[in-house]
This record gives C-alpha cells, sequence and structure tokens, in this order.
C-alpha cells in the first residue's frame, strides 16, 4: 500500500480477489466494476443479466432508464415515450406547488388525460448518467506535492477542471464532475446529461400516496401507494432544452418493461438507483457524536417546530397546503433520527465499531511501516470530534432552530447585499433559490410567528448567553426580556411579513430595508452562525487526514476482501432477494402486504388513515383487473434486503430478468442506523409493487391509456 494514492488499480486488486464471499443483500457497488465484482454472484442467486446490460457506455443498457429526480431523488423511464415513474414523496413538492386551493392536487391527486393537460413542473429536472471514468491517479498525482488545505482544493478544483473539459469537449449538453470515494483516496469523473423541461402527468391523492403519513413512515407492514408519474421532453432533436409548446416528448436510449408475475420469497431482486450519503466507515466517536448531537438537536428542535405547523395545517386548509411539503421535509429526517438513535442502543454499534478500531489499531502496531502510515489515523479523528463538540452543537442549533424562521430567511433572500470590509457578503445571504412570488406562495406569516416564538425560546434555553445573536441584547434591553413582545414587534414592523409590503418597500428607498428589524435579526443570526462554522473549519482538516488515513488502512487490512465505497450521490447497483424478517423473537414480518390491510388499518377520524371511497368501490367489487395476485388479492407492498438509502426513494426494483416488478420507497424501523451498519438479518428495503401502482392508476385515476405506451412482459 505504499504507493496507495497513486494508483486506482490497487484498490480493484485488493476488491477484486473475493468479491464472491461477500453477503449477496450488503453492497452499493458501483456499475462501471459489475463484471469483476459482482457479475458471478449475481448469476449464483438467478439473475440472467450479463453486466452489460445493466452498464454499457456503448450500447443502451438499464441506467440509461434510470436518472436523478429532481436532486435527491431516483426515478426511471417506463416508456418510449419518457414516461417517468418515481415516488409520491419524491413529486411531492412539485405537486405541492401546482396546487391552489381550489386545485388541490396533494389532496385530491391529478391524472392528465392527454400530452395537453400535463402540467410544467417549474425547476424540476432529472440527470442522466453518461459514464463513469476512473481519474484517481490524475487527481492524486495533482495533489501528492500539496500539503496546505486551501491549496490542496485549488488543486483538486484545477484538475478538476482540466478533466471534466477532456471528458465534454464541446458537447454543450454534458456536464463532469470530479467525485471522491473511499475517504477521498479514490476518485471518479461523472458524465452526465441534464433535462429540465419535465411536466407532471399524474400521481393517487395523499390519502393514498401519503397513507399512514408519519405514524406508518420507516414501519412495516406498509400500505402506501408512494408514486408519482412525470413526463421527460426535448426537443426536436431529443436534447435538452427549456421548457417549450414546440418540445416534444423525450425518446429514451433505454426503457423499462414492467412485469405484473408479482413476487414470491427469495426471487431475485436487485435495485440500481442514487443512494445519497452512508457512514459504513464511521468511527465510534463519530457514531457518539452523531447520537449526543446532530441526532439529539434535530430531535428536540424540529419536534417542537411541527407541533406548532401541524396544529395550524390541521386547523386551516390553506396552510396545510402552504407547508404540507414543508412538514414532509423536516419529519422524515426527524423520526429517522429517532430510530437511529435507537438502533445505536439496540445494537450496540459503538460498541462494535470500538472493536473493530481496536483490531485496525492491532494490526497497525504490528509492523514499524503500517505505524507511520495509519498510527495516527484514529487519533486525529479522535481528536477532531472531541475538539469540536461545542462549536458543533452550537453551530446544529443555529440551523436547526434560528435558521428555520421564515421571516429571516425571506429577508436574507430578498433584502439588500451588503459588502462587509473583509470583502465577504454581510449576514451570509444566500443566492436566490425562490422568487418573492413563490416564497409567499407557500408562507403564512402567523404560523411563522409562532414557530418563531417557540424556536427563539428554546434556542435560548439551549445555548449559553455568550452564544447568542446580537438581537438577544435587544429582547432584553428593549422588551426585558419578553422573547414573544420582541417576536410582535418584529412582524408587525417588518416588510418581509408579505410580498405586497416587500414590494411596496423595494418601489422606494431600499436602503430603507437595511433597518428593517428582520433584516437586522437575519444579519445577527448569519453573522454569528458564521463563526461557529468558521471555527469548526480548524477540526476539518484534521478529520478528513485522520478519516483518510483509516479508510485506506482498513482497505490494506482486509485487502482479499471485497469492499463497496459509501454512498455520495453517484448510481450504484444493489442485489438481493425478496425476503420477509424477525424483528423480534416470536414475530415473522411476511414480505407482502395487501389492500386488506389498508382497509384493516382505515380510520375516517384520523387523516393519515383516511381511505377514498372509490378505492374501496373497487375492494368490495374486488375489480382488480390484470393486477391482482393469484389468489385474488391486490398486491400492495413487497420487502427487499437489498442495501438502500436516502436519495434511493424512486428506485426500480428488478427482477432477475431487469424487468420492473416495484418502486423503492422507505426502509424499515429496525435497521435504522444502517447508513452507519449492515445488519443482514434486519435490514430490509420496502417496495410498492408495480401491479398497485398500476391498479392505482387504471382502475382508480381512469389513466388506463398510459399503459399503451408501455411494455408489459408477457
Amino acid at each position: 500500500m505504499a504507493n496507495f494514492k497513486k494508483s486506482g488499480l490497487l484498490f480493484l486488486s485488493i476488491i477484486i480477489l473475493s468479491a464472491g464471499s461477500l453477503r449477496a443483500d450488503e453492497g452499493m457497488w458501483m456499475l462501471p466494476l459489475i463484471q469483476k465484482l459482482n457479475s458471478k454472484k449475481m448469476s449464483e442467486i438467478g439473475f440472467k443479466l450479463s453486466a452489460k446490460d445493466i452498464y454499457d457506455i456503448n450500447n443502451s443498457s438499464l441506467k440509461d432508464a434510470v436518472m436523478h429526480f429532481g436532486g435527491g431523488c431516483t426515478a426511471e423511464v417506463i416508456s418510449g415515450e419518457g414516461l417517468v415513474l418515481t415516488n409520491h414523496h419524491c413529486g411531492y413538492g412539485t405537486i405541492q406547488k401546482l396546487s391552489t386551493v381550489e386545485h388541490d392536487y396533494l389532496q385530491n391527486g391529478y391524472w392528465a388525460m392527454n400530452h395537453d393537460e400535463e402540467l410544467p413542473a417549474k425547476g424540476l429536472t432529472v440527470i442522466f448518467l453518461d459514464r463513469f471514468e476512473d481519474v484517481s491517479k490524475a487527481v492524486n498525482d495533482a495533489m501528492a506535492t500539496v500539503n496546505d488545505p486551501k491549496a490542496k482544493d485549488e488543486a483538486l478544483k484545477t484538475v478538476s477542471d482540466q478533466l471534466t473539459n477532456k471528458a465534454i469537449g464541446d458537447n454543450k449538453y454534458l456536464r463532469g464532475r470530479v467525485v471522491s470515494f473511499f475517504g477521498d483516496n479514490q476518485y471518479y469523473m461523472v458524465i452526465t446529461k441534464t433535462y429540465n423541461d419535465i411536466r407532471f402527468v399524474g400521481a393517487p391523492p395523499s390519502s393514498i400516496g401519503k397513507f399512514g403519513a408519519d405514524t406508518d413512515n420507516w414501519m412495516w407492514p406498509r400500505h402506501t401507494g408512494d408514486f408519482s408519474m412525470f413526463r421527460i421532453y426535448a426537443d426536436k432533436d431529443n436534447n435538452p432544452a427549456d421548457y417549450s409548446k414546440d418540445n416534444v416528448p423525450y425518446k429514451p436510449k433505454k426503457f423499462l418493461t414492467i412485469s405484473l408475475k408479482g413476487v414470491n420469497q427469495n426471487d431475485p431482486a436487485m435495485i440500481i438507483g442514487y443512494p445519497g450519503r452512508t457512514n459504513r466507515f464511521m468511527t465510534s466517536y463519530e457514531v457518539k457524536e452523531t447520537s449526543e448531537i446532530t441526532n439529539a438537536v434535530t430531535i428536540l428542535v424540529r419536534g417542537v417546530r411541527q407541533d406548532v405547523l401541524m396544529a395550524d395545517m390541521v386547523a386551516d386548509p390553506k396552510i396545510r397546503l402552504q407547508y404540507s411539503s414543508k412538514y414532509a421535509g423536516s419529519s422524515n429526517f426527524w423520526k429517522k433520527a429517532i430510530g437511529m438513535n435507537e438502533t445505536f442502543a439496540k445494537l450496540k454499534v459503538s460498541e462494535r465499531r470500538a472493536a473493530e478500531e481496536k483490531a485496525f489499531t492491532e494490526w497497525v502496531s504490528a509492523d514499524p511501516a503500517r505505524v507511520e502510515k495509519y498510527g495516527k489515523a484514529l487519533s486525529d479523528v479522535q481528536s477532531a470530534i472531541e475538539g469540536r463538540a461545542k462549536l458543533l452543537t452550537i453551530s446544529k442549533y443555529y440551523t436547526e432552530a434560528l435558521s428555520a424562521i421564515e421571516l429571516t430567511s425571506a429577508a436574507r433572500r430578498f433584502g439588500p447585499q451588503i459588502e462587509r470590509a473583509d470583502g465577504g457578503n454581510r449576514g451570509g445571504r444566500p443566492e436566490l433559490s425562490s422568487t418573492p412570488a413563490d416564497f409567499y406562495k407557500d408562507y403564512c406569516a402567523a404560523t411563522d410567528k409562532k414557530v418563531a416564538k417557540a424556536l427563539m425560546k428554546l434556542f435560548k434555553e439551549k445555548v449559553s448567553t455568550s452564544d447568542l445573536p446580537s438581537f438577544y441584547k435587544t429582547i432584553n434591553e428593549s422588551y426585558q426580556g419578553n422573547i414573544d413582545a420582541y417576536v410582535d414587534a418584529l412582524f408587525n414592523q417588518s416588510v418581509f411579513v408579505s410580498e405586497e409590503k416587500l414590494k411596496v418597500a423595494l418601489a422606494g428607498d431600499k436602503k430603507a430595508l437595511e433597518k428593517d428589524p428582520a433584516y437586522l435579526a437575519a444579519i445577527d443570526i448569519s453573522t454569528a452562525s458564521s463563526i461557529y462554522s468558521k471555527e469548526l473549519e480548524q477540526y476539518r482538516t484534521l478529520y478528513t487526514k485522520g478519516q483518510k488515513q483509516y479508510i485506506a488502512g482498513i482497505l490494506e487490512m482486509k485487502a482479499g476482501q471485497a469492499i463497496y465505497p459509501d454512498a455520495n450521490s453517484t448510481m450504484r447497483l444493489t442485489y438481493g432477494k425478496v425476503l420477509n424478517y424477525s424483528p423480534k423473537d416470536g414475530v415473522i414480518f411476511d414480505y407482502v402486504t395487501t389492500l386488506d390491510g389498508v382497509m384493516q388499518k382505515e380510520d375516517p377520524k384520523n387523516w393519515e388513515f383516511e381511505v377514498p371511497a372509490k378505492l374501496k368501490e373497487l375492494y368490495n367489487a374486488k375489480d382488480y383487473g390484470q393486477y391482482a395476485m393469484k389468489d385474488g388479492r391486490m398486491p400492495v407492498a413487497f420487502l427487499t434486503n437489498n442495501d438502500i438509502t436516502g436519495g434511493n426513494s424512486g428506485s426500480p426494483v428488478l427482477n432477475k430478468k431487469g424487468e420492473l416488478i416495484g418502486t423503492a420507497f422507505d426502509g424499515n424501523w429496525e435497521s435504522m442506523s444502517s447508513d452507519i451498519i449492515f445488519e443482514p438479518s434486519l435490514q430490509r428495503c420496502i417496495n410498492v409493487d408495480i401491479r398497485y401502482t398500476l391498479f392505482i392508476m387504471d382502475k382508480f385515476g381512469g389513466a388506463g391509456y398510459l399503459l399503451h405506451e408501455m411494455k408489459i412482459a408477457k
């Protein structure tokens, strides 16, 4: 491993030697390495696909039917006319933006009955993978003689730009980025193509697409029809283009064949998608930090904010529509953090990581050369984690609490930009992510005022006086310490409470905005927050150095074993089987759920478990058409043991022939620590059965005409 930094080939030799020995259910595998790493094992499991069927840069393959959807999910092309399938929760934000109180597509669902009725999804993009290129040698060589952190960043940017320009050439439709793998020990160039004329085709009402809501989130058994459909449009030459009425449906290189055969226990199943982030090399020190700081603050603060939002959402249909997407985005990770902390304790994750570190230390100590290379790795990580604990806690409270107040966020977005003496931007004003019209469409000042009061009080309770932003001094001096009174004045006096007031202010003397109380508070929050962020940087270099050495040492220590890199929002393959599981003694969860379970969960008094009247009619009549199981029941969801995480939402679940059998949408509660450690007996992926998707689209939604453009396997 002496020349580890200079060659990506050594990684392959380490990984390839015994790829077949790894459990088939674990691993987020890189597509260019399937032939070398996974083909033999996949064949043994029962897959009938070659590596080139999955990933081929010269001919169409499965990777051409899968895309990065909206920057945080996965989706797949299911017709020759660019029809796209993903999760309901992946399309949720777009559907919410398209909705009004009069036309509430979240609440009531929507199906376009022809192309003209498909609704332009402003701001939504899909990204196709063109190819991967291993550029490890070029990148590592460029940074080999650079030690200063800033110089390393500059060297990486320079070589990345050079490699990108060379890879793309004059193709204006392609984009490239250099991505780190294995803790900066290996690098790949990822070449992509982005389409931005995307239109909403249809989705079921939330009573189907979000059935069970927060209560069932991360839980099995599950009965959620979590899907939505969109369509990609392109110019007349099939290239990406901005929205135009002249654009036509995209003609894909590859679209997925759909199987209505269904699933059985132990059937082969694989998933291709864009898992966001895992930390499978995380140390015991980081496990403690994640549990006691990151998750703990998230759980506390989001819980307070969500209680305020939910009370107003239940009371007012307009507020429910305005805040549905915001609430869903917050609560998803909030509940995951709760589950993660529970499984950390139950599965003794910290203790298991400590045992691995002990074995690593013993291995390093046995060889002076290893001590030279890896002897400080763990101590550097530990020092960085322990050193940044207080700063990280404060910074996390700033992010989760004060930065969640929308009024001050609006002031940062739409207020004046004032340059600081040091050349920076006063208040850390971010780039505009939306227009005032977009922002205020989904904003309620009365609700935000309640949130502000609750979070400002919580922040003061949890953060020491010396670490509070300046406006708390104003609260003490001008409002006798009364946070409620300060917030009332803030909202009464600020022009940022509404689009109308902001327009008037922008039409007048813009300098007056500099004295707006919400803008002044925003500056206080951003200025103070940036101080802690900057102080945290001193630990980043030490942590990054230690982590890189630790991962390099692990790879050398485990030479001959199959090891995959952590997820980093690049396309990955995971393969395994349809499989049930036992969460505890005496309990076995079946691998499939049916519409019977939807009816059993129905609770007309609880919005999370309402069942539409038409769905009950179809159920009572057993009008399932070609989508029923052999025993006559209507399938809803099924389990596989595929290795997934956030970002895999919407990923296609494929059978042994590469045919679409479902859409991944969740993990199970018992494996909430899976981003850190894989537990094969417990970890499961929850998927919408494609038969339920098509049943809802066809029988419930009346959009059966879409079947004509799909390819259904006989």
